[in-house]
């Protein structure tokens, strides 16, 4: 996902399409993702959760192909559908096989590595895409971000095959529960989802975006009314429905999705948008533009690995300490790009990117240790799709108001100043929607710290 971020503005030049083409771009694959997580995730804990992670491994491999030889962009928004429905179907085991192997602190320690893993991976993904995009150039350059996804592909299919167990689930999870998947459950939530995404998928800022895409959102909501009715009465009745909405009445899980949507509202957002800040406004070459971002992922990889090794002892004061920081680290970036010299500008947001990512790496692992603590085992791959897919969510729309924001202030202000004060403009206003995103997951994690204090202090 970061690495495509880098790439943005090389397939613009390539195909020549404009604002709306590359947020679809960026927002297809999670649309995709988003419509599979939940159903997959079911499926996962009923039956083998490795089957399923080595099929969407091998169908993303493939759908990363398509994407590398794209003849225009139409090819390769369905290649990036078709990664988006890969990764709906393999990223639910991931949680799910996370919660099935382990237990108590060694659960919160396998986190703790999950998340640090992430942050690598995103340090040297807008890294080696930069270096691609360079050795490659500006036309076809962007090809290897693709590319470079066959051998990794391979490689992880062969480890998942040799190293995943080859049950679904231990014994102690009990009989093999009957495959039952709610397919009205299932068709209505896909509607829900669409309708729900729709708008965002078409906002981008220009003055041509439909303003009757917002029709969307009430379309949303009669379909969510519908689907929570329908899910009520499937339990009802003795079935099994997709949602299960019980889970939401877990207070950390419910606390902690908010948390998680709201922080991923804002974290790729960011990313996002000094990317284009630093490539179109200041005019960095994509590999030094992700120099600049890679001290986030660096440091960030370091307190997830400790995060995950506190948590049992700090809790939830934990993440809101993460959350405070990335915030203050936002605020950071906008000044430096409002207020520091160009030449000076790369070298004083690669300096708030260090810090930030140290507040971030305490946020995504801890966050979901606490989370998922209260879960059933037998429901882990379920819950772990309905979180992933609040992260989704919070990606798709966080990204989508951001960049209308940035594009929107590009589009009035251009021909009125110079291009320079109208991309240090269009970036402060994108991040007024990181940083509100960032302040709502500050305040959900504030309100579940004091619940967590108070029930503590009644407990005692």
């Amino acid at each position: 996902m970061t690495k495509v971020n880098v790439a943005l503005p090389s397939i613009e030049a390539a195909f020549e399409v404009g604002s709306t083409e590359l947020q679809l771009v960026v927002s297809s694959y999670v649309l995709a993702l988003g419509l599979l997580m939940v159903p997959m995730g079911r499926v996962g804990d009923q039956r083998s959760r490795r089957t399923l992670f080595v099929v969407g491994l091998a169908l993303f491999t493939l759908a990363s192909v398509l994407c590398a030889v794209a003849p225009n962009a139409e090819v390769l928004l369905v290649g990036r559908v078709l990664q988006g429905v890969a990764a709906g179907i393999h990223m639910p085991q991931v949680m799910g096989l996370i919660q099935q192997l382990f237990r108590g602190a060694e659960r919160g320690r396998a986190f703790g590595l999950f998340g640090a893993t992430i942050g690598l991976a995103t340090a040297f993904g807008p890294l080696t895409g930069g270096i691609l995009i360079g050795l490659g150039g500006a036309a076809d350059g962007w090809r290897g971000i693709f590319w470079m996804n066959l051998p990794a592909g391979l490689i992880a299919i062969w480890f998942a095959v040799r190293l995943l167990p080859r049950d679904g689930h231990r014994a102690a999870d009990g009989p093999r529960p009957r495959l039952e998947l709610d397919p009205v459950g299932t068709a209505l939530f896909g509607a829900t989802v669409i309708a729900l995404m729709l708008p965002f998928l078409f906002t981008t800022g220009s003055p041509e975006d439909p303003p009757a895409r917002w029709w969307s959102l009430a379309a949303f909501a009669v379909l969510l009314a519908v689907t929570l009715w329908w899910e009520r009465r499937y339990a009802a009745i003795g079935r099994a429905p997709l949602l299960p909405l019980g889970l939401f009445g877990v207070s950390s899980f419910r606390n902690g999705a908010l948390v998680g949507t709201a922080y991923f509202s804002a974290m790729p957002a960011m990313f996002l948008l000094t990317t284009l800040f630093l490539q179109i406004g200041v005019h960095f070459d994509p590999l030094h533009a992700a120099l600049v971002t890679i001290g986030f992922a660096l440091t960030s990889s370091l307190t997830a690995w400790l995060g995950g090794r506190l948590v049992a002892r700090m809790g939830r004061a934990l993440v809101v300490t993460g959350v405070a920081t990335m915030l203050a680290g936002a605020v950071g970036l906008v000044a430096a790009a409002v207020f520091a010299p160009v030449g000076a500008v790369g070298f004083i947001m690669a300096g708030i990117m260090v810090i930030a990512g140290l507040g971030g790496g305490l946020v995504i692992s801890p966050n979901q240790t606490l989370m998922y603590a209260e879960v059933p085992v037998h429901q882990a791959g379920l819950a772990g799709s309905v979180g992933q897919l609040g992260q989704r969510f919070g990606t798709a729309i966080g990204t989508a108001v951001a960049l209308s924001l940035f594009y929107a202030t590009v589009y009035r202000e251009q021909g009125e100043a110079q291009d320079s004060v109208v991309y240090h403009d269009a970036y402060a206003f994108g991040m007024a929607a990181v940083g509100a995103f960032l302040l709502v997951a500050l305040l959900a994690g504030v309100a579940d710290l004091v619940q967590r204090r108070r029930t503590a202090a009644a407990a005692g």
